[in-house]
């Protein structure tokens, strides 16, 4: 307990705020003013369960209680939802909204910095476009948060970035709080074709694994470099030797911070890769540099190697039924988010890496779990709504926060006109923190970009 102050002692100094972070989130938000039930719906949690005739309760932007027959806060607002449906806001883990916005024209396309093989250095968040009418579009389909990465030119493209779907001005005040940046890499034939067209390395798949090698190989020396640095700069502070002059510390090198930062685990590694035997290689290059591969993405042949995914905690962050557009992507089952999804530990992740495909997520989630369904597997609803939110959270490390509906977390919810897995399916309300942001009964309020055509 702080001592009481005579009356008469000066005021205290204030602390001054500390300076935010360049780049760092300038997202709040918005007040709540009264608490809203969301009453007698049928509600997917996320987390496995499904309440039939369930009520849901969010106050201050925060979910507070879900189950039957929760009683209204005084002043709440009651939103009967009879005959619909509520599920956690849609998540999508592969997007390029903002880097490669519409209207599609040249000066828009800021996703690849295809100027090298390794470009670790760049963040998509610095290409990305608030203004893009792709995030109204995405939120009327029920995208509440979603990961914005570089393309996939390169070997190692860069960092991606992690954010919530409402207007605003800066991408800073988009920027999911606290959230842990991405970083894009790429298997197989785009990054060869890219440069072996240009006589640059890596024109050949042992090219690839080899530039991944050395420019890991080059971050673990970086990362020497700067820990001899600071053990000669603890012995310099501590005053051992008084006539000491102050070590010089090595030059920073943005590419090399970032894939230190993925060996550390402060930077979550997010890999373009189709081929099971490709997949492999990258989860052996992982182990020999100690980094986690957080998801394959687009991995068309993960069925192939499901089990071993889930045995080393990746998940397979997929299309429903995108293949055969080049050889890589041959290989196709439909089936291949169910079986990713299937073993114990199995983390399944419906993607889109497309401007339309982010509008109609829970259509792609169905023709995977009716696929799956076919194939003898039992996938209800409660368990497939999880490939578009729990698991997609998961891979980015937000899933205390996002990503179910449980008390204390984000309200991030959408309220469906009927089943989502329905191609009826509608988003009517979509919430985030609790803000109403998109309501299909009010054309008039829905948000508009100055650039929709």
């Amino acid at each position: 307990m702080q001592a009481a102050q005579p009356a008469d002692a000066p005021a205290a100094t204030p602390v001054p705020a500390a300076a935010r972070a360049p780049y760092s989130s300038t997202y709040q938000a918005p007040n709540q003013y009264a608490p809203i039930l969301i009453r007698n719906a049928t509600i997917l949690t996320g987390s496995g369960a499904r309440i039939d005739g369930g009520d849901l309760l969010f106050d201050d932007g925060r979910i507070v209680a879900i189950g039957r027959g929760l009683e209204a806060p005084a002043g709440a607002q009651v939103v009967d939802a009879a005959g619909r449906w509520v599920t956690p806001g849609l998540i999508d883990v592969h997007s390029h909204l903002g880097v490669y916005p519409t209207p599609q024209v040249r000066a828009h396309r800021d996703g690849n910095e295809a100027t090298d093989p390794v470009t670790a250095g760049v963040w998509a968040e610095h290409s990305l476009w608030p203004q893009d009418p792709g995030f109204e579009r995405a939120l009327e389909g029920g995208v509440t948060t979603m990961q914005i990465l570089p393309g996939s030119a390169n070997l190692i493209g860069g960092r991606g970035v992690t954010v919530k779907n409402v207007w605003a001005t800066t991408y800073q005040a988009m920027k999911f709080p606290g959230a842990k940046q991405g970083l894009k890499m790429a298997c197989g034939e785009n990054p060869k074709r890219v440069y072996g067209g240009r006589q640059k390395a890596p024109s050949t798949r042992m090219g690839n694994v080899a530039g991944y090698r050395q420019a890991f190989a080059d971050a673990k020396d970086y990362m020497e470099q700067w820990k001899e640095y600071e053990a000669k700069l603890a012995v310099f502070e501590a005053k051992l030797k008084p006539d000491a002059t102050p070590p010089k510390p090595p030059k920073r090198d943005l590419r090399l911070e970032t894939l230190a930062a993925a060996m550390q685990g402060e930077v979550l590694v997010h890999n373009h890769c189709y081929r099971a035997d490709e997949m492999a290689n990258m989860l052996d290059l992982a182990a020999e540099f100690g980094f986690q591969i957080s998801a394959f993405h687009h991995g068309v042949e993960a069925y192939k190697l499901a089990d071993r995914l889930a045995q080393e905690g990746v998940c397979g962050a997929l299309w429903a039924d995108w293949w055969g557009f080049k050889l890589e992507a041959y290989d196709a089952v439909q089936e291949n988010i169910a079986f990713v999804d299937y073993p114990r530990g199995g983390c399944a992740i419906v993607h889109s890496d497309s401007s339309e495909g982010i509008q109609r997520l829970n259509q792609e989630a169905a023709k995977a779990m009716t696929r799956g369904i076919r194939a003898g597997l039992d996938i209800p609803p409660e368990r497939a709504i999880r490939w578009v939110t729990a698991n997609a959270a998961r891979s980015l490390g937000i899933e205390a926060q996002t990503g179910s509906l449980e008390a204390g977390k984000m309200a991030d919810i959408v309220i469906w006109n009927g089943n989502p897995f329905s191609v009826y399916a509608l988003a009517d309300q979509v919430f985030i923190d609790g803000t109403l942001r998109f309501d299909r009964s009010k054309p008039a309020a829905q948000p508009r970009s100055d650039f929709e055509l």
